[in-house]
């Protein structure tokens, strides 16, 4: 199986310039839980990760102006990507190596053409079991119980 069978394709994105509200409309009005954010639509070049938790920790609880933009909260740094014609196994080394629950996945030019969540894998027949227990196992550890 490829990245590209298992990705919701074409997601919602917003760009580092984009209020933060609109980050937080996206979240609400797809019901997802992260977004990803891009260089500018045209390019559609991965840049970041907006998530509900980021939002409400970085921005409600440090009680920030209405007026900030996605740039000043978003996860940032190295992002991690797949491309849309890796295997299954690559996604999930991917996850596990990073310890993320979400993966983006780019096309030709390196542009953003899906996404990979953790329920993607739990939710797909194709994974193993044991195999989405080893991701969401290694994904789950906390910070400070790590060897």
């Amino acid at each position: 199986m490829k990245a590209k069978d298992l990705m919701t394709p074409d997601p919602d994105v917003v760009t580092p310039q984009d209020p933060l509200s609109k980050a937080a409309q996206v979240t609400r009005d797809r019901n997802v839980g992260s977004v990803p954010v891009v260089e500018s639509r045209d390019s559609m070049r991965p840049r970041g990760i907006i998530t509900d938790r980021d939002i409400v920790v970085r921005h409600v609880a440090e009680d920030h102006d209405r007026g900030c933009v996605v740039s000043a909260h978003m996860t940032k740094g190295p992002i991690e990507t797949v491309d849309e014609n890796d295997e299954l196994e690559k996604v999930m080394d991917t996850m596990k190596r990073a310890e993320v629950r979400r993966v983006l996945v780019t096309g030709r030019g390196g542009r953003l053409v899906g996404i990979i969540a953790q329920a993607d894998l739990a939710t797909s027949d194709q994974v193993p079991t044991h195999e989405m227990a080893e991701v969401l196992q290694r994904i789950s550890v906390p910070a400070g119980a790590r060897r």
